[in-house]
């Protein structure tokens, strides 16, 4: 059973999540945060494997909510995925600098949502495709002086983390279609390979490039040129 959290200022919103999530057999709800200091009071105390986590709410926002979560080694297993809108995407590169192991846009469908909170819980990563296309337009357009909202990401020519030239051909080239929004499976029927191994090569990539997760693998391929946003 994937237990989630809900953490969303929105009663309604909040009640539609969990209605949607408990009709499924293998997903059960185990509590809900209205902000963000009781969302991370609430993931000490009931340590659910998933939190759906609002970024706009009173007190205490998503994004320092995500960030506590993530520096506490205590819920190193508590995931957190960002619900965002496309007005939220300036927030996206803080959230991902915070923990944050995925994201999806609130009109999500239910059955997206649902495999969402699935694909977390079993240790991957998710960015929904229209946040990835913002991600990278972002990434590479961004101008990160002061005022620019939260701060990007490393760009290219920021020191490379220490792994990176131990990676081989192939999980360079792994590296580039976890950046272009291809899930193991997808990676694994470009590749032709089966999809334990291309989750091997993700994973090893990973420990390499020390990345937290699918989504920080995102920023590292595209601020190490690893990958390139598509013309």
């Amino acid at each position: 059973m994937i237990r989630v959290l809900l953490a969303d200022d929105q009663a309604l919103l909040r009640a539609g999540f969990r209605m949607l999530l408990e009709a499924s057999a293998d997903i059960c709800v185990v509590g809900e945060a209205a902000n963000g200091g009781t969302a991370v009071a609430m993931a000490a105390e009931l340590r659910p494997d998933v939190v759906l986590m609002d970024l706009r709410m009173p007190e205490v926002d998503g994004l320092t909510a995500t960030k506590r979560i993530s520096a506490d080694s205590r819920l190193s297993k508590v995931r957190v995925v960002v619900l965002t809108t496309f007005d939220d995407d300036e927030h996206v590169f803080g959230a991902l600098r915070a923990g944050a192991s995925g994201f999806l846009v609130k009109d999500v469908e239910p059955e997206e949502l649902l495999q969402a909170v699935r694909v977390v819980a079993r240790g991957d990563a998710l960015l929904a495709p229209s946040v990835t296309r913002s991600l990278i337009a972002a990434f590479t357009a961004r101008d990160p002086g002061p005022g620019n909202g939260p701060a990007a990401p490393p760009r290219a020519g920021a020191a490379p983390p220490p792994g990176l030239a131990s990676l081989t051909d192939r999980e360079r080239e792994v590296v580039a279609l976890v950046a272009a929004g291809l899930s193991n499976d997808e990676i694994a029927a470009r590749l032709v390979v089966s999809p334990l191994t291309a989750k091997t090569h993700v994973s090893r990539a990973m420990v390499k490039l020390a990345a937290r997760d699918r989504a920080q693998l995102v920023v590292l391929a595209y601020a190490h040129g690893l990958a390139a946003p598509s013309s």
